[in-house]
């Protein structure tokens, strides 16, 4: 435990020393405040003994130009310490939310299909928020009060240095009480950061598929596993809070036991009383003086805990392995030509295989259809041709390239994809049609893709035309309106390969055939490869490839595969190619 505690610590740290400069000068702020505050307590000594005993004129004269000096001090000192202090706490906090978010976007393909997105949504806001708390105020606390209390103890030992080691007596209790304490908060604090990701994931899932949840009257089991998970983090914050307040006792227990040790010798036995009122006085003040940062000191290690806890769940997304870009060739001139050589693929975790021996040859500029009944590998099929997963065993070829050769960026330059599931952006219609590497496209380019998408006749009769913001993920569009934005976006790529899986379900028939005879003007200068259930786009295919169970059973055209008799002729009866 105590070597996995100083890792973390040391990857902390490895965030906090660029900011060094920042974090000196708040330090020097918070030491000025504690000096301060630990000598106005050895003040009580020469005030008793000069000013009230000895009737010392001089000293009484320099007092106040001493007190108002002080606090100047002071207040210099906290303004130094808030400022800087804020200004590390933050800038980390954004160095770490960048870092995560880039780290997020170079991930491969399966760590998203195993991951909650609402629960990386957690540890990008939740877990980085509880970072603040242990860089910000906890450091400014930390730092300030353990001078604080350094002071005191100075002020002890200067006082009486013999009582002051009364103190070491009980002080290894008290260790072993704040190391108990310490694994408790952190503990508490990672099921506390689970049970967040899981709220925020229930409240996902039931906004998003508020439809469903509506439709089969499902409002009270939603609303019934949300209170579970909400209440879950209730108990433990509790706890959290129950160890936060019996620590802070507990610890200034032992504090009155030593301060008790302490008045019991030093007044307690009068043959050995040998202490001035002045010394005395100062002895008791700062000793009582020490119950506040003593106290503020336990306290905030719940933070620390909480912000080491969020740590660990920062560093295991952080340490994720991205998306492998074995690949060094740069294809300059890609046509389309595309070989799939014994192609056999698994997921990393299955014993099955989804795909079993695929070979298939998809000349450049030809029109390709996969058909097959739900769960036949179409899909699968597709993710290996751009490397969203690698094959278990073959190849595929790209212009008589292995595409592990083609280094990723360069790979994908080459594809252009609609799907079934559309994904917009919160953005106007103009961008999300020229997005990415389109970005820089004009608005004439961008009406053009749209006009042979057949979307620029709804585009244009919109109040603000290629401006209109569309809503999250498209929901101010129809269906169709959004995935005839899809196809105007995967046109305007002008990638020689155009992917399209079940792009045009959302379609009403007039839509779909304007789509139609816009892609007979695109097949002629690309690839494409459909993924689709409707006959209008199977039957004009140049080659139709069916799928069951992972294998290629049948290919040919439409008419030679009616003449087959085979699975395409029995799925071409009933009418049924998902």
């Amino acid at each position: 435990m105590a070597k996995r505690s100083f890792k973390l610590y040391t990857r902390i740290l490895n965030y906090v020393w660029p900011f060094w400069p920042a974090i000196i000068l708040a330090a020097l702020g918070n030491i000025i405040c504690a000096g301060v505050d630990s000598y106005s307590t050895y003040l009580f000594k020469p005030l008793l003994d000069k000013g009230f005993i000895a009737h010392d004129l001089h000293f009484l004269t320099l007092l106040p130009l001493l007190i108002i000096g002080l606090f100047c001090a002071r207040g210099i000192g906290n303004i130094a310490s808030t400022y800087f202090m804020g200004y590390v706490s933050k800038k980390i906090v954004m160095t770490f939310r960048k870092q995560m978010f880039a780290h997020i976007m170079r991930l491969p393909a399966r760590f998203f299909d195993h991951s909650a997105s609402a629960r990386l949504l957690s540890k990008l806001t939740y877990n980085v928020d509880q970072i603040i708390q242990a860089t910000g105020v906890t450091f400014t606390i930390l730092i300030q009060q353990t001078f604080f209390l350094a002071g005191l103890i100075v002020v002890m030992l200067l006082t009486n240095w013999r009582l002051t080691l009364i103190i070491f007596l009980v002080l290894p209790f008290l260790v072993s009480f704040v190391r108990y304490v310490s694994n408790r908060f952190r503990k508490l604090s990672r099921r506390i950061q689970t049970a967040m990701g899981d709220v925020m994931h229930i409240a996902e899932e039931s906004i998003v598929g508020y439809r469903e949840v509506k439709i089969f009257s499902g409002e009270h089991q939603q609303i019934q596993r949300f209170y579970e998970s909400v209440h879950y983090n209730f108990v433990q914050e509790m706890k959290v809070t129950l160890m936060d307040a019996l620590s802070s006792p507990i610890i200034q227990i032992f504090c009155s036991i030593i301060l008790a040790l302490v008045i019991y010798f030093a007044v307690g036995r009068p043959e050995q009383h040998t202490m001035s009122p002045g010394s005395f006085v100062a002895m008791l003040t700062a000793m009582l003086a020490a119950f506040k940062p003593v106290r503020d000191l336990s306290q905030v290690n719940s933070s620390i805990q909480r912000g080491l806890a969020a740590a660990e769940g920062i560093f295991e997304l952080l340490d994720e392995p991205a998306e492998q870009d074995t690949g060094n060739k740069i294809l300059s001139k890609v046509l389309g030509n595309i070989q799939l050589q014994n192609i056999s693929f698994r997921y990393k975790d299955d014993t099955t295989f989804i795909l079993e021996n695929i070979n298939l040859v998809i000349p450049h500029g030809k029109t390709i259809a996969l058909v097959g009944r739900s769960g036949a590998g179409k899909s699968s099929l597709v993710s290996l041709l751009t490397r969203f997963y690698t094959p278990t065993i073959g190849k595929i070829l790209l212009e008589n390239t292995d595409i592990h050769d083609i280094k990723l960026s360069n790979l994908r330059s080459h594809f252009a994809m609609v799907s079934q599931h559309v994904t917009l952006f919160d953005d106007t219609i103009l961008h999300n049609v020229a997005y990415g590497n389109q970005h820089n496209a004009s608005e004439d380019e961008v009406i053009k893709a749209l006009k042979i998408a057949h979307a620029w006749e709804f585009v244009q009769r919109l109040p603000q035309g290629l401006k209109t913001l569309v809503g999250e993920n498209g929901f101010n569009l129809s269906g169709g309106q959004r995935q005839r934005i899809a196809i105007a976006r995967a046109i305007l790529k002008h990638s020689p390969i155009l992917i399209l899986d079940e792009a045009t379900s959302a379609l009403d028939n007039e839509s779909e055939r304007a789509i139609q005879s816009a892609l007979e003007e695109v097949r002629r200068n690309h690839t494409v490869i459909v993924i689709a259930h409707r006959l209008s786009t199977i039957e004009n295919a140049d080659l139709i490839v069916v799928m069951d169970q992972g294998k290629i059973i049948e290919q040919g055209s439409h008419q030679e595969l009616l003449k087959q008799k085979g699975l395409y002729a029995q799925l071409h009866e009933s009418a049924s190619f998902s």
